[in-house]
């Protein structure tokens, strides 16, 4: 957390309250695709070890609660690719299609069961993401959490965008590239 900004070490300890309070909208118009969701969509679902295998994922996306008037609170879009990689000690998550491109490191937490996530999002056809930090509108904050075998969720709480939660889950790619 000593990389984290004070914004994003506050969004991540009120993660509680994201769930809380996403789900609670979420579940007035969609309590039957949050149920068929399953433990992706449960709060305390965390299991122990949860770095994922470097490697390429389906990736895809919930967005719970309303951030605006207008949002939706509950919206799922279709999978897209991913992949975990080893830069130096850390893991990374990256993003690899779309107008939208997450990206960032995984930290060890004092928590056992998740990881800290601190990235950014690159924009249009941007080949690089900013760095976290460069621009905090950019910025992205959450947890990693593994929720089944070969299964993982990355959640964003309080993100800077329509939702008060956005949940990635990413399952390996059944044939890795070489």
């Amino acid at each position: 957390m000593q990389i984290a900004t004070a914004a994003d070490e506050s969004r991540i300890a009120r993660i509680g309250l994201a769930w809380q309070s996403a789900l609670a909208e979420a579940r007035r118009g969609s309590a039957a695709e949050i149920r068929r969701e399953g433990n992706l969509l449960e709060p305390r679902a965390a299991l122990p070890r949860p770095a994922p295998t470097p490697g390429s994922y389906n990736c895809r996306l919930i967005k719970l609660g309303k951030a605006t008037a207008r949002a939706a609170a509950f919206e799922k879009f279709p999978p897209f690719f991913c992949y975990v990689q080893v830069e130096e000690e850390l893991l990374t998550i990256v993003k690899q299609t779309g107008s939208q491109r997450p990206a960032g490191r995984l930290w060890e937490d004092d928590q056992a069961d998740r990881l800290i996530f601190l990235g950014s999002l690159a924009l249009g056809d941007e080949q690089q993401p900013l760095a976290y930090g460069d621009d905090p509108r950019r910025d992205m904050a959450g947890v990693l959490e593994r929720i089944a075998p070969f299964r993982w969720r990355l959640v964003i709480p309080w993100p800077q965008g329509t939702s008060k939660l956005d949940v990635f889950e990413l399952t390996p790619v059944a044939d890795q590239p070489e």
